[in-house]
């Protein structure tokens, strides 16, 4: 079919396609995957999901690249996070190779809306694992839904890549509680963030920077992404339990190793801002989001900022942040030897 699309004006929101793929489990075992133009699920009221969040999902990015080739990046690492994140909630998660399978069907199903090489734009994948059969007790969903589903997009906030933003210290809000699930890709910890993250953007901020629940003096993750920071020649980002593990991340610190880089994860102190000079967001949606400044509040819905933290231009991304990301870009466009084997050709 024909697309007619501004591929350099996507954004990054919902975008109905051809198809979605969808494969469930029940009687201990999964169905083969099928392609659905139905973009509705068909619930029972009483649907775990509805009640008890008994919902996780994953994120990822299919590349069209300057050979023309289609590329995955690292959908190995999604596969076995979603499984991790179904583990934590009792219910049963696709094998790497129905979860692999799947995506690949999707992006193929979905050709059309791929968006070409050279606009800076992919096709975002976003495979959901759903608790589906009816239950009114608390327990975990014995059937479930996993689907695919993809829609092409741009940068994650609008904004031009690699623009900096700035950001504010969450200090009396959690994204997760100690011992809790912030470590995990459920739904509900971002159901848990939304009114202060609403709060923040609402004040002019890009981002918001949440804390460690349990003392409220390291830092932990941006709402919507890993935290990372450039001091002299090491690449810094917390080591925490309520942290979810970024892929993105994970990445980017063996380019900095690739690049004779240290990487240091480790706690980190909110003190320690004033020492860094870049700092950045990183996940799936953009790679890097570079914050110029964060600023420090008592409350987050005060007017009075008590300290502001600033890193290096405000108009531009730092030059080791750049160079980071430009190597992670070429190796999803093909224009950078992947030397690790992340990719998984369509």
């Amino acid at each position: 079919m024909s697309v007619d699309l501004n591929w350099s004006d996507l954004a990054f929101k919902y975008r109905k396609t051809n198809a979605i793929i969808i494969s469930r489990y029940k009687d201990g075992q999964w169905s083969a995957p099928v392609a659905s133009k139905d973009f509705d699920f068909h619930f029972n009221a009483f649907a775990g999901v509805f009640h008890y969040a008994n919902s996780c999902f994953e994120g990822l990015k299919a590349f069209r690249g300057a050979d023309g080739k289609v590329r995955l990046f690292r959908p190995d690492e999604n596969a076995k996070r979603l499984q991790r994140s179904g583990a934590h909630l009792d219910m049963a998660a696709p094998s790497e190779e129905l979860f692999l399978e799947m995506c690949l069907m999707c992006v193929k199903e979905n050709i059309d809306f791929l968006p070409p090489y050279g606009y800076n734009a992919s096709m975002y994948l976003r495979p959901v694992l759903i608790g589906c059969n009816p239950q009114l007790g608390i327990a975990s969903s014995e059937e479930v839904l996993f689907a695919v589903l993809g829609a092409p997009v741009g940068t994650y906030s609008g904004a031009k890549s690699l623009s900096p933003g700035t950001a504010v210290l969450s200090r009396n809000f959690d994204r997760a509680a100690p011992n809790g699930t912030g470590c995990y890709k459920l739904a509900a910890n971002y159901a848990t963030s939304l009114h202060p993250y609403n709060m923040a953007h609402k004040q002019g901020y890009r981002e918001l920077l949440f804390l460690d629940p349990a003392t409220h003096t390291k830092i932990d993750e941006f709402g919507s992404s890993n935290f990372l920071a450039i001091r002299g020649n090491s690449y810094i980002t917390p080591l925490s339990p309520s942290v979810l593990p970024s892929i993105t991340n994970k990445s980017l610190q063996t380019v900095a190793e690739d690049f004779g880089m240290k990487v240091e994860k480790r706690a980190v102190l909110v003190e320690e801002l004033a020492e860094f000079e870049e700092v950045n967001a990183c996940g799936t949606a953009v790679v890097i989001t570079p914050i110029c400044s964060i600023d420090d509040k008592a409350a987050l819905e005060d007017t009075v900022v008590t300290k502001t933290y600033r890193f290096g231009d405000p108009t531009r991304c730092g030059a080791v942040s750049e160079k980071l990301y430009n190597r992670i870009r070429g190796i999803q466009d093909g224009t950078e030897e992947d030397i690790h084997n992340w990719c998984v050709l369509l």
